[in-house]
């Protein structure tokens, strides 16, 4: 199978997540989002995301903001870190990055996010590539010669000199509801003038569909997001490789983020628990199981590795025997 890679995503694709993706088959991981003008300004908490290890090469660092010179700026300093790629962020469509022109904000900006790239691309050495969507919205996919949107704007990015562009199969106005649209992408994959990698991006979450991508429309590459939560060792299912199969060995991966989470948070208990709640709440692993609710409850609210550890062992004793 082609390559697969962990999408970048907020409070989800730290450190800790990152190693687990990793050793499960990503063939590339991306850090979360870094805000440009808080990584201009040293804010601690935004200079921290720019931690990376050699065991998670190839890594991209994603950086996000709605300046050229402040991204450029940014791009200089997260080339300090040493990641394989910067990934300019020209997707996120929540209203705090999208609402103030950054992230799929810049949609309704092509020559600002333009001139953002050429900026980027033109401060530093390091290999720069691309993450946006389909447009803002329906009425934005087709320019008025007919042209789709995002084959346009794939070619004015690739003229910037990106190396590779991942889109989403949705707009900005769609977030994440609704199907994601392919059709799309296979069109900007099989347009002659495009000659960088396209990678494709949106509702791929099981083997089968990943082939079918790969299949019908040509990319070069895949993104998983939200289908990971909880659950690392899709990559290694999509690649029929060795894999967690009972729900033992499935929740044993899950305690193992915890404590890693806990580590990444400096060894805050508390901190890394909440960290990793969503891993808990979208686990495929709990999903479809009778009655789950309040013991799903009693899982988001434990802040001890001692209770959510005893939940856990308890949900694995009530149900394993029926899965």
């Amino acid at each position: 199978m082609k390559p697969l890679y962990l999408a970048p995503m907020e409070d989800v694709t730290d450190p800790a997540f990152r190693a687990l993706c990793k050793r499960y088959g990503a063939d590339r991981v991306y850090t979360e989002f870094v805000n440009a003008d808080a990584l201009v300004r040293d804010i601690a908490s935004t200079t921290r995301k720019l931690t990376i290890s050699d065991a998670e090469r190839p890594v991209a660092i994603q950086i996000y903001g709605r300046e050229p010179e402040a991204m450029a700026d940014a791009a200089r300093i997260v080339e300090q870190a040493h990641p394989d790629f910067i990934d300019i962020n020209f997707g996120c469509p929540v209203k705090k990055v999208a609402g103030k022109g950054a992230g799929a904000g810049l949609l309704r900006d092509v020559p600002k996010m333009l001139e953002i790239t050429h900026a980027v691309v033109n401060a530093v050495h390091t290999p720069v590539t691309a993450k946006t969507r389909l447009g803002w919205d329906e009425n934005s996919l087709y320019l008025s010669d007919g042209t789709p949107f995002i084959v346009d704007l794939a070619e004015r990015l690739q003229d910037c000199g990106i190396q590779e562009l991942a889109i989403h199969g949705r707009t900005r106005s769609q977030m994440y509801r609704g199907e994601a649209d392919w059709t799309l992408i296979g069109e900007v994959k099989s347009n002659p003038r495009i000659h960088i990698p396209i990678i494709g991006n949106g509702d791929v979450c099981t083997p089968e569909r990943a082939r079918e991508c790969f299949d019908r429309y040509g990319v070069d590459a895949i993104m998983v997001g939200r289908a990971t939560f909880g659950a690392p060792w899709l990559f290694a299912e999509m690649k029929g490789l060795p894999a967690p199969r009972t729900m033992s060995e499935k929740v044993a991966v899950l305690k193992e983020h915890v404590l890693a989470s806990i580590a990444w948070c400096g060894n805050d208990e508390r901190k890394g628990i909440v960290h990793s709640r969503r891993h808990f709440a979208a686990s495929p692993v709990f999903k479809g199981l009778d009655n789950f609710k309040q013991t799903r409850i009693a899982l988001l609210r434990a802040e001890t590795v001692e209770e959510v550890f005893a939940i856990i062992d308890e949900i694995v004793a009530r149900y394993e025997k029926i899965l």
